[in-house]
């Protein structure tokens, strides 16, 4: 397994209460440009209400990832993902601007 250590040059928010990880980037209306949203704790994600696709990197507790989910589109559901203990949500090709792999550690 790769135990690469990568950093993502984004800004990233965190969304670690309640409220934060319910609201999410729910009617946004402008798509993320250099900047993301670590949802944490979370193992799943939807789209609902969204008005542009994302990028989703689902980290375990360790941070390694657990899942990509590139280009994930408006009223998407991604379900349950085993080990996943969080997830960045990142502007639509980024996973694939920084070839980010599954088993890599993402330093935040």
């Amino acid at each position: 397994m790769n135990s690469l250590i990568r950093t993502i040059p984004y800004s990233i928010e965190l969304a670690d209460s309640f409220f934060k990880r319910l609201k999410g980037l729910m009617f946004r209306k402008d798509q993320l440009v250099g900047e993301g949203l670590w949802i944490i704790p979370c193992n799943s994600i939807h789209m609902c209400f969204m008005n542009f696709s994302i990028d989703a990197v689902f980290l375990s507790k360790e941070g390694r990832i657990v899942r990509l989910v590139e280009d994930l589109k408006p009223w998407r559901i991604v379900k349950p993902i085993k080990n996943a203990y969080s997830v960045i949500e990142l502007p639509a090709g980024t996973i694939k601007k920084h070839d980010l792999k599954i088993g890599e550690i993402i330093k935040l």
